[in-house]
């Protein structure tokens, strides 16, 4: 069964388009055109993907986004924002409220087959028995769960990705730009910013567990020996 991607854009030619690409690629595509028929659709299929507009009439992009990430069931479905917002702070916002993806218009409709096929080969990868345990902590990145001292993580997807690079590593020092490419892919078009402040998020939802992610002044970020 062809994977499937529901595309979520206010713009009817845009989404017809992006839709008509996808399943030429191969996909199954599911369509919504405001906020409301997207979370609608979402709970009814539960795509494998979703590719979301922000600037959406009533719930706008990041209201979904925040539905989402609330909701255990499907916190864990890959988002990748569509937007004409391009500025630093709408991306490092997109990233920080647990968007996967962030790819802003206008953009070639190959550049976005490509990042689907690479995001969804990337949220394929890892098997779904394996483990990293560190101090406590313990990750299953085929289940993105995440839990310490037995209580289970609400972490967002790139968070998950971030702590699972540093606790598979511990000691190792990894720069920002190693921390993109290693969990985003080479060229990827996020600032030192955006890891600042997953790296933020991470320390504020591991508590005191959290000063085990040490920073390394002039070079990046590592867990503890």
């Amino acid at each position: 069964m062809s994977q499937l991607i529901l595309v979520v854009e206010d713009e009817e030619a845009i989404r017809e388009l992006i839709g008509l690409n996808l399943q030429a690629s191969g996909y199954t595509v599911e369509l919504a055109a405001d906020g409301t028929q997207a979370l609608t659709k979402i709970k009814a299929v539960r795509p494998d993907l979703i590719l979301l507009d922000w600037m959406l009439p009533g719930l706008d992009g990041l209201d979904v986004l925040r539905y989402l990430k609330a909701d255990p069931q499907l916190a864990t479905i890959p988002v990748m924002m569509l937007t004409a917002k391009s500025e630093e702070s709408d991306i490092v916002l997109g990233l920080e409220m647990g968007a996967t993806d962030y790819m802003t218009k206008p953009f070639s409709n190959k550049v976005l087959v490509a990042r689907v096929r690479a995001l969804l080969r990337r949220e394929g990868a890892a098997p779904l028995e394996e483990q990293i345990r560190y101090a406590g902590l313990t990750l299953t990145p085929g289940q993105r769960r995440a839990e310490l001292g037995g209580a289970e993580l609400a972490l967002t997807v790139g968070e998950f990705d971030l702590l699972a690079l540093l606790c598979a590593h511990p000691g190792h020092v990894y720069t920002r730009a190693q921390i993109v490419a290693r969990i985003k892919g080479e060229d990827y078009p996020v600032t030192d910013r955006a890891v600042d402040v997953q790296v933020v998020a991470l320390r504020r939802k591991l508590g005191a567990f959290g000063e085990r992610l040490e920073t390394v002044r002039g070079v990046g970020y590592r867990m503890r020996a």
